[in-house]
């Protein structure tokens, strides 16, 4: 198993997992390149909630979204909010966001729809895509996992919500945790310190990495514990391990930003949807 970057015929880069099956589904992670951004966008944004040219975004998602064989008018986007609210989607929600934010799905951090050809699409810029494939019950599902959002543990939330909803059954289900910034970089404080013990009693050691000091957070592992303890298979789970703030020649990255001064940066994008039978 492995996550890969692949050049398209358009000249973007996708992000991809071999865990999943090209048969079912229709997935990749946006880099940064590629689009018609200006700094400190540049150059392939696709969330429009951060102040870019609302021309050069629309632009940026059509690139992208075409690249993977639909049209913006397609996707579904939630308003995200850092919280723990999973939203089923189904064909009455196609075009939600696609082209205004006000539009979007309010107040959500992760959808999941067994609606065939329905883009799902979220943006990010150094918290964590989780993907969800079920691959018995044909349902997909992505999160966004911040460091709020994973202490509050939306993977397994999102995963308990597709048993709910699709009869989705944790050792059927496939997991992608793609690029976002990694214990390397992750230098968090007291609140954050406090919530993952509260959060993770049993392990919080092993995600709280000391070091010069300083204390660094893993939401990698955070992320695929709580999944485990949901009872997905450790094989199931496919972890990028790609550091969006060590690469933001490649990824955008909010503290990469920081670091450099800049108050503002774009989003990377990660989108999935099933394919047709």
């Amino acid at each position: 198993m492995s996550y890969f970057l692949r050049r398209t015929e358009n000249n973007l880069w996708h992000g991809k997992f071999s865990i999943f099956p090209n048969d079912l589904v229709v997935h990749a992670v946006s880099t940064r390149l590629g689009g018609f951004s200006k700094s400190p966008f540049d150059s392939l944004n696709l969330a429009l909630h951060v102040g870019d040219e609302p021309a050069d975004i629309l632009a940026n998602r059509k690139k992208f979204i075409q690249s993977l064989g639909f049209n913006v008018a397609d996707i579904v986007t939630p308003n995200q909010v850092h919280g723990d609210r999973i939203v089923r989607v189904d064909e009455n929600c196609r075009g939600c966001g696609c082209e205004n934010y006000a539009d979007s799905i309010p107040e959500t951090d992760a959808l999941i729809t067994d609606t065939p050809e329905l883009p799902l699409m979220l943006c990010f810029a150094d918290c964590v895509p989780i993907f969800f494939v079920d691959v018995e019950n044909c349902a997909v599902g992505l999160a966004h996992g911040g460091w709020k959002g994973t202490l509050k543990k939306i993977a397994a939330k999102t995963l308990l919500k597709m048993g709910n909803e699709f009869g989705t059954r944790p050792q059927d289900c496939l997991i992608g945790i793609a690029p976002s910034i990694g214990a390397c970089c992750y230098q968090v404080g007291g609140e954050v310190i406090d919530k993952c013990k509260k959060s993770f009693p049993d392990n919080y050691g092993e995600l709280l990495i000391e070091r010069d000091g300083k204390i660094y957070l893993d939401l990698w592992r955070a992320n695929v514990i709580q999944l485990l303890e949901a009872g997905v298979p450790e094989e199931n789970i496919e972890v990028a391990g790609k550091c969006t703030c060590c690469e933001s020649s490649w990824y955008f990255s909010y503290r990469a930003a920081q670091k450099n001064n800049l108050d503002r940066t774009g989003r990377i994008a990660a989108l999935i949807a099933l394919k047709s039978a």
